[in-house]
């Protein structure tokens, strides 16, 4: 078994000396795509994890909220945590209605466990299908969950590399519930925003009418310039993906800071420089209102 302590080698730890903010969010912005790790003595990692990550709790995420601007989080499991949910259930008790969450559970949930999650803020459940992460690809669960929450009204989070979607665009497309693209699919930056194999991504999003996150620049970024040092005007490759999307999708657009940004390997990034690439994708107040406020609040505060 491994280790709680023991962070996986070469694991980068988020930045706890942010700079200030490089972008002022409008008032009411929601970070969609956030997690909380452990803290692992209160809440263990799970024995079949990928990785071992630092901690960043609860605290930790309400201080990055207010260094932001931030008005309210949606917290996402990670797969450290595997299903046992109750690090991000806590942290959704403590955040009240500022904070929705999105777990992890398996095809044996019952009714009753929806109905206590969904009281407590639970709105999606996600399902992982990127192999470096995850043991095996849930396939067969994802219907037999899709039935489960559809009249709860929530919502299917996936997360998945761009050479697997053509074996999975059938199977997303009959789940019958509302569905959300982590990280726009992680396209390959260096193909461009216009290869085919991004407008076969976006034309997947027109098909199924799903919501997608145009965050983490930083994991997807093959030239920066990084969120560090000072750093304004960042990530500028990724932008053109995102810009693709906004035009598309306006009102299906999320964003959100990926804090505490787990497995990253080329940096780490300032949250508060971070902020430096939503006027790059959003350039006018109306596209800021919209990614930042409107659409979110429209998925999860409906």
């Amino acid at each position: 078994m491994i280790e709680q302590s023991e962070k996986t080698a070469g694991w980068l730890d988020w930045v706890k000396d942010r700079g200030e903010p490089a972008f002022t969010l409008p008032e009411g912005t929601v970070d969609a795509h956030c997690h909380v790790f452990g803290p692992a003595a209160e809440f263990p990692f799970s024995p079949a994890r990928k990785y071992t990550p630092c901690d960043a709790s609860k605290a930790d995420l309400r201080d990055l909220r207010e260094h932001l601007g931030v008005s309210r989080n949606v917290i996402v499991q990670a797969t450290c945590h595997g299903r046992d949910n109750a690090a991000l259930l806590d942290a959704l008790d403590d955040f009240g209605d500022t904070a929705r969450g999105v777990v992890s559970v398996g095809a044996d949930v019952t009714i009753e466990q929806l109905t206590s999650m969904h009281e407590r803020g639970v709105r999606g459940v996600r399902f992982n299908f990127v192999k470096r992460l995850v043991q095996s690809q849930p396939f067969e669960e994802l219907a037999l969950v899709a039935d489960k929450i559809r009249d709860f009204g929530w919502h299917l989070v996936l997360y998945f590399e761009p050479e697997d979607l053509p074996g999975l665009e059938d199977t997303f497309a009959g789940l019958g519930v509302p569905l959300v693209i982590d990280h726009m699919g992680r396209p390959d930056v260096r193909k461009g925003a216009d290869s085919d194999e991004f407008s076969s991504f976006l034309r997947f999003v027109e098909r199924t009418d799903a919501w997608v996150k145009v965050s983490c620049p930083e994991r997807l970024s093959e030239a920066g310039p990084y969120a560090v040092d000072g750093q304004r005007e960042v990530y500028t490759d990724v932008v053109p993906f995102a810009r693709r999307v906004m035009a598309e999708f306006p009102e299906r657009a999320l964003w959100g800071t990926d804090w505490p940004h787990p497995n990253l390997r080329s940096h780490m990034p300032d949250d508060a420089l971070l902020l430096g690439y939503i006027p790059q994708i959003a350039p006018t107040e109306a596209e800021q209102q919209a990614l930042l406020v409107s659409n979110p609040m429209s998925l999860y505060w409906p």
